[in-house]
């Protein structure tokens, strides 16, 4: 989750590892006599409550103070999970800019923030990464809220720069008044990569005064690091930051570079150097991603997990914990090992597993939806590319935790683009493709998307391209506050000319895809863009267990008939036919796949009753048989129930046969109910108002408040929200 997202993996990811991961992972445990204690007052992180602690330590002191941190990080990745491998190469840094400026007059702030555990660590929240019962009480981004030494919420990418342009802005103008000294921007983890980054180097420049940006050059992103800058960096490693074209002296920045970005004397000096500097100037620090994270299999002369002190075992560990490795510099096409997903094998250095750490009791349980669904449509797309050269699949730097998996983007080659941190690029980028005739589809998590509002407007929908977007992890969801996907169906559901499906089994889903990316010329292809909301994990679940959808059991028609309905009853009481097993596995034809394409806007009734008709719109819709078995059992009411199938139009037929023998019409939806679908239901009822009283259905709407939630369980959500079988049951009974 990078976040993001920056998710690829970020903390909403669901913790999935393969059976086979277990005996590797098992070889990361910690050597008890390592790993610190809370309270125990002989380790020193249990005594840092401020930076102020951190400065009043003996210089001898430091390099113990971060080997107990990165114990303590990589106990927390085994029982808590999280963004480990980032944290890890930032030990030594985050220590000496404690050492060095005093927070929170000086203003840190770090970008995407899920480099910033040992910061959190540092200034008073120890205990949440060291004691089990606190692991709740932080988030994984810095939040000010939780610190005053925390700027900003801070969980996508690239705003660190120009976050901290506008704090030295401020402090320049109101002089000493202002509170404000030295002022700091941590970027890095792929995030330099991100456009708004560029934007902010190229204000601090002009804008002059005291800026400090430290650039964390790990060599990686979330998976390998993709773009023209990162060769002249790689020259500015191997020149020991001589080299030219320099892109930070290119945009009139001071520059320093500082190899040994894993030793906390050197960057003490270093920062020591730049403090209170009258210039912008960027210090470039070269870091170890993951370092020390002891895999066996990947480090040169480890001990094995059981052993004791790795000081008495391997003198070649240094003071600090970190391990000698060759995991760098790979030549293959995506810059990191063969690591398959986010979540599989953590180690140092070029691993693109590192990113998010999932833990220890996740191992053996099967893939999360976005995995899950991720993998299913790659499957679906790559028997494609031989006949289809203008087919391409673009990631803006989150692959693996949406089931694009490293053996499928070295299948795909040409046919896979890795863009990096920057989803606006990705979008206009995928609209130059559409306009010159191929099919791209963009995949991405829900909030990441966010960020790339303006490209879809413009690039994409004012231009009619013919871009598939597919939406990872939309809907509720139990995410911190900066990836819930809540709010992406009031986004794509209302930009002109945009097509949003919202598919509600694998089948559906997989001829969505098809009709989407159907070659332009195809019979019935969309004349434009189109987003496909992926499958949650109630779809999900109720794919796994078939009683989950009580009213149809999950065989539902081949295709919709809206005319009229009875006609659509008529259809959905047929047997499931259509898309067979085969095409689940993503392994028939485009044509099969295609079948019924006329009516991919058409909304499905899978079972016809009276009194009142339930709407479940995509993760909602195993809600809404579960709610319609309810009012049959104890109310002997035989409800419609009815699957949109899209969220892009109403299907007028459909609601005005409503009118006819229902008196309500309830809609549910797992996303923003304010400005969202099912108030557009609402709408159409009000507006098409007619003058028999007893054909104008009163029409209820259950959904998510408008609202930013923080690390709430789905379940507690459903209840805050009254999505459960119970409250839509009661409230519907309460207007008879």
């Amino acid at each position: 989750m990078r976040n993001a997202s920056g998710n690829g993996f970020d903390s909403s990811d669901s913790f999935a590892v393969s059976g086979a991961a277990e005996g590797a992972a098992r070889l990361h445990d910690i050597p008890p006599s390592i790993t610190p204690s809370h309270g125990d007052d002989s380790h020193l992180l249990s005594r840092i409550a401020s930076p102020a602690d951190v400065k009043a330590l003996a210089p001898d002191e430091l390099a113990e103070l971060c080997r107990e941190i990165r114990a303590t990080l990589l106990a927390y990745g085994h029982q808590h999970g999280g963004h480990i491998g980032s944290n890890l190469g930032m030990v030594e840094a985050t220590v000496a800019l404690h050492r060095v400026f005093d927070s929170p007059r000086d203003r840190i702030v770090f970008d995407v923030s899920h480099q910033s555990y040992v910061h959190k660590m540092l200034t008073g929240r120890a205990g949440a990464y060291m004691d089990p019962n606190r692991f709740g009480e932080v988030t994984g981004f810095t939040n000010p809220d939780e610190s005053e030494h925390d700027q900003f919420v801070l969980g996508h990418t690239g705003t660190s720069i120009s976050l901290a342009c506008g704090l030295a802005k401020t402090r320049d103008m109101e002089g000493p008044g202002s509170g404000i000294g030295n002022v700091i921007a941590v970027i890095g983890d792929g995030s330099l990569s991100s456009g708004v980054a560029f934007e902010g180097l190229n204000n601090a420049a002009e804008q002059g005064g005291n800026l400090i940006i430290v650039f964390n050059d790990n060599e990686m992103s979330i998976a390998g690091d993709f773009g023209g800058m990162y060769g002249p960096l790689a020259r500015l490693r191997a020149s020991g930051g001589t080299a030219q074209p320099n892109l930070f002296n290119a945009f009139g920045l001071d520059y320093r570079y500082v190899e040994a970005g894993n030793d906390v004397s050197a960057l003490v000096a270093a920062f020591e150097e730049v403090r209170n500097i009258d210039h912008p100037v960027v210090v470039h620090i070269h870091t170890l991603k993951g370092a020390g994270y002891d895999g066996a299999d990947h480090v040169a002369g480890a001990p094995s997990a059981s052993a004791g002190n790795v000081h008495e075992l391997d003198p070649a560990v240094s003071d600090t914990g970190v391990r000698p490795t060759s995991n760098v510099l790979h030549s293959e096409p995506w810059h990191s090992d063969h690591c398959n997903l986010s979540d599989h094998e953590p180690h140092e250095g070029q691993c693109e597993a590192s990113h998010w750490q999932n833990p220890d009791a996740a191992i053996g349980k099967p893939d999360d939806p976005r995995k899950h669904y991720g993998k299913m449509a790659m499957a679906a797309l790559e028997p494609r590319f031989a006949a289809e050269p203008g087919l391409v699949v673009i990631s803006p730097a989150t692959p693996g935790s949406n089931g694009i998996t490293h053996e499928f983007r070295e299948r795909a080659g040409a046919h896979y683009v890795d863009t990096g941190i920057t989803e606006s690029h990705a979008v206009a980028y995928a609209a130059g493709i559409a306009r010159a005739g191929g099919t791209p589809v963009v995949a991405t998590t829900a909030s990441f998307f966010q960020r790339a509002y303006d490209q879809f407007f413009q690039e994409m929908s004012l231009n009619r391209s013919r871009v598939t977007v597919l939406d990872f992890l939309g809907g509720l969801s139990g995410s911190d506050n900066t990836h819930s996907g809540a709010y992406d169906v009031t986004m794509f559901s209302n930009i002109p000319g945009v097509t949003m499906l919202v598919p509600t089994s694998a089948r559906d889903y997989l001829a969505d895809l098809a009709w989407a990316t159907a070659p332009a010329g195809s019979e019935d292809a969309p004349a434009g863009p189109a987003v496909i909301r992926v499958p949650g994990e109630a779809i999900l679940a109720a794919e796994r267990d078939a009683t989950l959808l009580p009213v149809t059991g999950g065989q539902i028609a081949d295709r919709p008939q809206s005319a009229s309905l009875p006609a659509s009853a008529s259809s959905a009481s047929s047997a499931s036919g259509g898309i067979s097993a085969a095409t689940v596995r993503g392994t028939v034809s485009v044509t099969a796949q295609h079948a019924g394409a006329r009516h991919m806007l058409d909304w499905r009734v899978n079972q016809t009753g009276s009194q009142v008709a339930i709407i479940g719109l995509g993760n909602a819709y195993p809600l809404a048989e579960q709610t319609a078995a309810a009012l049959s059992d104890d109310y002997g009411i035989t409800a419609t129930v009815i699957d949109p199938r899209q969220c892009t139009s109403l299907d007028s037929d459909v609601l005005e046969s409503l009118r006819d023998g229902h008196q309500q019409v309830i809609t549910l939806e797992d996303g923003q109910l304010e400005g969202g679908w099912g108030e557009k239901v609402t709408a159409y009822y009000a507006n098409h108002h007619v003058s028999d009283g007893s054909r104008n259905p009163r029409v209820l709407n259950f959904g998510a408040a408008k609202e930013f939630t923080d690390r709430v369980s789905l379940g507690e959500l459903n209840e805050r929200y009254g999505l459960t079988v119970e409250q839509v049951t009661e409230a519907i009974t309460r207007c008879f």
